[in-house]
């Protein structure tokens, strides 16, 4: 066992211990990143074999949060697919419209949240609907109030990271992103292909066949093939579950069979149809009922499995570490290089600079608006000034005229008492006070 003086000396000796708090911070980090980790067997048991039960509980002190956005026009189930996912009624049901001869003039964002538990383990899930997308009459901008919205979920979230007290961060960014592709069985359109490139680097894009019950086996397995191929040929990220060397093989193949789905064809329902004495969620036709949570018939089990039973925590790592990251990254850029060590600038210095440089442009813009405010208040002065002396004028006037009129008013009252006749003036007849 090492003594408590050999403890006490740092591990590399004092030399380099000296050299790193003389060393830039950068560079210091960089020689500590570069230790070399040296695997070590245990002598005795130590007990951090029970991390993963400390991590459960304070997730479920916790609770969990999932932001899944939905995208598709009007009409190919978007909502009743999210009450079927979550065995909840989050959207009720939608009450039909009368004609009407107006137009959607912009794509909506609406978002709904709710608060579900399960087994003891609570789970706070928003759904972000986009009413209006693909009904317009010109749809070549529908994607951009969508990309608007999620980047600006972006930069809360980054704004937030940048404060002083970053205590309370809300997560508000959106982890997994629902396109329903409509059931035509021929190819992509060029809006599904326009959206998804615009998005793929923003979101984790699930494309989905709507209402696949109106499709047979064989047009289902060639509409799929057709999509696969219009998603390789235009190089658009959708998102893979992912696979690691420690995974068993039983989860290998899980992850296997989900991606041999993808694009899921689903169909959704919100009602359950008795058959056999089981009731089962489904949709009855004259010719038989779809099952929705029979794998024979639809996607809907694989979708619900990767979306929430086995790969919510991946989609939600996966947005962090990568798609917000090369968000944050391409942001920061667009400041400028605040980490260029060539430049031998300090992050710090150049936010001193780049405040100075605010700083003296807004007493700038502050000594403009002072100039222009005084300069209208002296011409509201002016003019003020002028109607003063006009009121002023006019009410000597009046005075002047007034006393002229009790003069000779006292003069006629002094006749009459004497008994004298009084003759009027006849320049002055017909004048008064206000004539």
């Amino acid at each position: 066992m090492p003594s408590v003086a050999a403890l006490r000396t740092p591990l590399f000796g004092p030399s380099l211990a000296v050299a790193c708090r003389r060393l830039p911070c950068w560079l210091a980090a960089a020689h500590v990143v570069n230790i070399p980790i040296v695997k070590k067997k245990l002598q005795a048991f130590v007990g951090f074999n029970n991390l993963p039960q400390q991590f459960h509980r304070k997730a479920l002190k916790k609770g969990f949060q999932f932001t899944l956005m939905v995208v598709g026009e009007s009409g190919l189930g978007k909502s009743t697919l999210i009450n079927t996912l979550f065995g909840s009624t989050l959207y009720p049901a939608k009450e039909p419209r009368e004609p009407s001869p107006d137009t959607p003039k912009t794509v909506e964002i609406e978002s709904i949240s709710a608060d579900l538990e399960e087994n003891g383990v609570k789970l706070k899930l928003t759904c972000i609907d986009t009413p209006g997308f693909g009904d317009l009459v010109n749809n070549e901008e529908s994607w951009r109030p969508i990309l608007e919205n999620i980047e600006a979920r972006f930069d809360a979230f980054l704004e937030q990271e940048n404060r002083v007290n970053r205590k309370k961060i809300v997560d508000t960014r959106v982890h997994a992103c629902i396109y329903f592709i409509a059931p035509t069985g021929h190819s992509l359109r060029p809006l599904d292909i326009e959206f998804m490139k615009r998005l793929a680097n923003r979101v984790n894009l699930v494309p989905v066949i709507a209402k696949s019950d109106t499709l047979t086996e064989e047009e289902i397995k060639a509409f799929k093939a057709r999509i696969l191929e219009d998603i390789a040929f235009h190089n658009i990220a959708i998102y893979q579950p992912p696979t690691y060397e420690n995974d068993d093989p039983e989860t290998i193949q899980e992850n296997r069979e989900i991606s041999s789905k993808i694009p899921f064809a689903v169909v959704g329902s919100d009602k359950e149809i008795e058959i056999g004495g089981k009731k089962v969620r489904g949709r009855k036709y004259p010719w038989g009922v779809i099952e929705v949570e029979n794998e024979e018939h639809c996607d809907f089990v694989k979708l619900r499995q990767m979306l929430i039973r086995s790969h919510m925590e991946e989609l939600k790592e996966f947005t962090n570490e990568v798609l917000y990251e090369n968000y944050r990254m391409q942001k920061l850029a667009e400041i400028g290089p605040i980490d260029n060590v060539d430049s031998g600038v300090s992050p710090m210095s150049k936010f001193e600079q780049e405040r100075h440089a605010h700083e003296q442009k807004m007493a700038k813009m502050e000594a403009e608006m002072k100039a222009v405010f005084q300069q209208k208040v002296a011409e509201k002065e002016a003019k003020l000034k002028q109607s003063e002396d006009e009121l002023y004028a006019r009410h000597r006037e009046m005075k002047e005229q007034l006393e002229r009129q009790r003069l000779e008013l006292e003069d006629r009252k002094k006749r009459l008492e004497s008994g004298r006749a009084i003759t009027v003036d006849k320049s002055k007849k017909g004048k008064g006070l206000f004539k």
